[in-house]
């Protein structure tokens, strides 16, 4: 898997430029039309299809979205309001993201479900105040997980993350991953306890 940049920089795309959105749900992100996969790839065309395109069918960019903006087509990191990724548990609208190419979500708080979807697929979830977010939003800015800072024009603001989710994303390690760190503490216990209960392993049951 890939670990997290260190730093991650890069220009803040705004969603969306004049005032930035709040209550961003899953199926604004990728509508249930456009999953046409039920893998995590094949879904980047069909991010914000319905902001992204004037017409979604034949694929016509809608000039005005901030991401068909010659400044901001290629941003990884992208800004939003309040309480994104709401709606469905769908976790489309990550793959989405993450195959488009964004790192990590700058926000003023997120759906807990997308929350834990984004650290799963690589994406750092960053939460800040509206302030910062306005002062932020179209800037570039670089953020460093390890010391847990978004840093622009000088200024440096924290935030917070939970220690496994942290280290998750700086090692590139999914659930599994995680959990194979522990595979000798794992097969020593599993080897105590045989000892113990050898009529638990399916070897002594026949």
């Amino acid at each position: 898997m890939t670990a997290f940049p260190q730093p991650l920089a890069g220009i803040a795309a705004p969603l969306h430029v004049e005032r930035l959105a709040d209550n961003v749900d899953t199926d604004a992100v990728i509508p249930s039309r456009e999953m046409r996969s039920t893998g995590r790839t094949g879904l980047a065309e069909g991010l914000f299809a319905p902001w992204r395109y004037s017409d979604a069918d034949a694929r016509t960019p809608n000039p005005d979205f901030v991401l068909n903006r010659p400044e901001y087509c290629n941003a990884q990191i992208l800004v939003a309001g309040s309480n994104f990724g709401c709606g469905s548990s769908r976790e489309h609208a990550v793959w989405a993201l993450a195959e488009y190419g964004f790192r990590a979500v700058i926000a003023e708080s997120f759906a807990p479900i997308f929350r834990g979807n984004c650290i799963r697929n690589f994406i750092l979830p960053v939460t800040l105040p509206r302030e910062v977010l306005e002062e932020i939003a179209g800037e570039v800015v670089e953020i460093d997980l390890e010391a847990q800072e978004v840093r622009c024009r000088g200024e440096a603001h924290g935030f917070d993350i939970d220690p496994e989710a942290k280290r998750m994303l700086a090692e590139g390690l999914d659930a599994i991953d995680l959990t194979l760190t522990q595979r000798d503490a794992i097969e020593g216990w599993t080897e105590v306890d045989r000892e113990k209960r050898p009529w638990v392993y399916l070897e002594n049951t026949e």
